[in-house]
């Protein structure tokens, strides 16, 4: 399987069928126990736990299905946490999470807290987040499993721009085929294997 500069790609498949550990593979979150994961040409079998760590910071960025945002601090500050562990002056780690919020159009709503936001509002924070350290990669583990029909197809139509917009890799598993369908490419996986691997025509291209 290869996966080139730019691609909007997602993975389907039956449970268990290896959605979840491809995806921890492509994340740098996991080493192959055979085989070979290049990310950018680096192979990550290779790389210490701390090198792993850092590929990862730097070159990936996650969205979940659960958001994952910290409740008690608003948009911007759940924005701006992965920067803090950098070097950056905190006028620069602000003015970066500014810019990702309106990149998500969210920047009106920055200061109010995740249970003051939308379902689909959250999501968008959590878009903002991962793309905040400016990774080549964002991977989504079921990003609008938690949403409704209306904000479902909001967020596929975000990422879709997103990923016009910026060029970045965008990777997402889904049950949904009605998000897949969105996608430039489909995999599917059946018992851990590749069974088709369809570029999508038309709306999805």
């Amino acid at each position: 399987m290869r996966v080139e500069k730019g691609e909007f790609l997602s993975i389907v498949g039956p449970s268990g069928s290896g959605k979840s550990t491809l995806l921890n593979l492509l994340g740098a979150l996991d080493k192959p126990t055979s085989g070979t994961v290049r990310i950018d040409g680096t192979d990550i079998s290779k790389l210490d736990d701390n090198r792993l760590a850092e590929l990862r910071n730097r070159k990936i960025g996650f969205v979940f299905q659960s958001f994952n945002l910290i409740a008690r601090i608003s948009a911007l500050r759940n924005v701006e946490m992965p920067l803090l562990v950098t070097k950056l002056p905190r006028s620069e780690i602000r003015s970066r999470a500014l810019e990702k919020l309106e990149a998500v159009d969210l920047a009106d709503k920055a200061d109010r807290k995740p249970s003051e936001l939308s379902g689909g509002e959250q999501q968008r924070v959590a878009v903002a987040r991962a793309l905040v350290t400016e990774p080549s990669i964002l991977l989504g583990d079921e990003p609008t499993g938690n949403l409704d029909t209306k904000n479902t197809a909001n967020i596929v139509n975000l990422l879709k721009e997103l990923n016009e917009r910026t060029g970045k890799t965008f990777l997402i598993i889904t049950h949904n085929m009605e998000v897949a369908k969105k996608t430039r490419r489909i995999i599917y996986l059946r018992d851990g294997m590749i069974d088709k691997d369809v570029r999508q025509e038309g709306e999805g291209a």
